[in-house]
């Protein structure tokens, strides 16, 4: 994909997050230590490799295996949401695939809990409204997904206005 910043257009990355549970139901957070987003929370994920042609449930094994150790199957993932983010901090568009695992994850599965990206922590869903998150996850994202466990939705949020303007475009809950 070209960019011409000329005539104002952003690339587009396509990435995805992953949501892991204990039994507990605490959830697993990355303390970032490196762009994008340093020194705020969000769960494990990255971006899809577009040149091999991988699928987001693919990119969501392979995230959630090398940052986190667990070794998950497809059937033990599920899609339950997919963001898009147009302009976001002005420097792209963003759409991103959230899944959640299906199954509780033991503490002995994480492979390691500090790495190059940061440190993985295990929180309680109260305790991540408090933490430092991007502006978007905070605000929108989390509490759709707080909201949709077991369910789905879809939303877009345009960064180029102000405030954010966010539009549900599908949701349905368990």
């Amino acid at each position: 994909m070209s960019t011409n910043l000329a005539d104002g257009s952003l690339p587009y990355r396509i990435a995805v997050l992953c949501y892991l549970r204990d039994a507990d139901g605490r959830l697993l957070m990355l303390h970032r230590c490196k762009p994008p987003n340093a020194g705020m929370y969000s769960p494990p994920g990255g971006k899809l490799e577009p040149t091999t042609g991988e699928s987001p449930h693919c990119c969501a094994v392979r995230e959630t295996e090398e940052e986190t150790g667990v070794a998950l199957g497809y059937d033990e993932i599920r899609l339950m949401g997919m963001v898009s983010e147009t302009a976001y901090e002005g420097e792209c568009h963003w759409l991103l695939f959230l899944f959640e695992v299906t199954r509780p994850i033991d503490h002995s599965e994480i492979a390691a809990y500090e790495m190059d990206e940061g440190v993985l922590e295990w929180l309680d869903q109260d305790a991540i409204d408090e933490l430092p998150q991007p502006r978007t996850d905070r605000d929108f994202i989390w509490p759709l997904v707080a909201d949709h466990v077991g369910g789905y939705f879809a939303c877009h949020i345009d960064c180029r206005t102000e405030p954010f303007t966010v539009t549900v475009q599908e949701s349905w809950k368990a």
